[in-house]
């Protein structure tokens, strides 16, 4: 045997003795890295006659590539071991059954628009959706929302900048704009009729506050719904929350109370509370709409003539309402995305 078939076993040897993917690799450079035997060898044929150099190189060529798929055969052979534990420590019984997928459900907040969206449309109110991102007009001032109103403050809404030829854009802060958009577009299809037929929509959806506590989210539900005729009152109002609020708790047993307020859309405007005459919450009278005849200035922004169009408006929040319906005394777990919590109202 001459020198290279023993640097061959050598190699050979120290791969095998290696347990390790980290010792294979200070093996293999003993051998083939750049002060390796083999490499040291490669050098040494600078210094030979050119036909001993030919013939000495193929020989020592021969043997690195013996002894690099020395190193092979030992990589696979480490890799196939690692896998092997792996597998040992990570047994399955293939025969137990397998994990079922649970049938999903409706977040219960989603389960209060829906129901919210069918009592009104049994009413007749249409439903109006539109963007989230909205501009100050829409937003502000065609709500005859004055520019020192407390809610343009940065400290209350998010805006996304506050340039343009509105007043920039932001994420809206109630869906009453949709109300604006719904009126406008209604007054442009109507117009020339010789009778303009009543407005009556709600506008669910998203809305954005700087604001959170365990009443409060950044992010919140509301649903603003609005009735514009000629002759809407305050009756009609009434009427419509009493008929809403006893299908959507589903007990007659309520009172409704109308306490005045001051909305800057709205005059004369109308906190709106229920009480219930049974259950934990019985004799506590809780507030859950705001309400109004819709302001002149607001009804003139749809394109219609305030002194011959009338008619309410009136905003409520289903995150509230889905609290009291379900007995939920922390608005933060309709959002945490806990399991135990959610899978209750399935």
């Amino acid at each position: 045997m001459n020198d290279l078939d023993q640097l061959v076993d050598q190699a050979s040897g120290d791969f095998a003795r290696a347990t390790t993917p980290a010792a294979l690799e200070d093996a293999k450079a003993r051998y083939l890295g750049k002060a390796g035997q083999v490499t040291d060898l490669l050098k040494r044929l600078a210094a030979l006659p050119a036909d001993e150099k030919k013939v000495r190189g193929a020989e020592i060529n021969q043997v690195k590539q013996r002894i690099e798929a020395a190193l092979q055969a030992r990589r696979q052979a480490l890799a196939e071991a690692e896998l092997d534990a792996q597998l040992k420590a990570e047994a399955l019984d293939v025969t137990l059954p397998g994990r079922r997928r649970g049938p999903g459900g409706l977040h219960p907040v989603s389960r209060s628009m829906e129901r919210i969206e069918a009592i009104f449309g049994s009413m007749g109110f249409d439903v109006a959706d539109g963007p989230e991102i909205e501009d100050d007009w829409y937003n502000f001032t065609a709500l005859n929302t004055p520019e020192d109103h407390p809610a343009r403050s940065m400290h209350d809404t998010f805006y996304v900048d506050t340039r343009g030829p509105r007043g920039g854009h932001l994420l809206r802060t109630h869906t009453s704009p949709m109300q604006v958009r719904y009126a406008v577009q209604h007054v442009k299809r109507h117009a020339g009729s010789a009778q303009m037929p009543e407005i009556r929509v709600i506008a669910p959806g998203r809305t954005y506050r700087v604001d959170s506590d365990a009443t409060h989210s950044p992010m919140f539900h509301q649903c603003e719904g609005l009735w514009i005729g000629e002759n809407v009152s305050f009756k009609d109002l009434k009427a419509v929350f009493a008929d809403f609020f006893r299908h959507f708790f589903e007990t007659d047993d309520l009172q409704i109370r109308f306490r005045p307020s001051f909305f800057p859309f709205t005059e004369p405007s109308a906190e709106v509370d229920i009480a219930f005459a049974s259950g934990p919450l019985k004799g506590k009278w809780l507030e859950v709409a705001g309400s109004g005849q819709v302001h002149p200035n607001v009804v003139r922004n749809f394109g219609l003539d305030p002194e011959r169009h009338i008619g309410f408006a009136f905003g409520m929040g289903p995150d509230r309402l889905t609290m009291l319906r379900y007995g939920v005394n922390d608005l933060r777990l309709f959002y945490e995305g806990d399991l135990r919590f959610l899978s209750q109202f399935k």
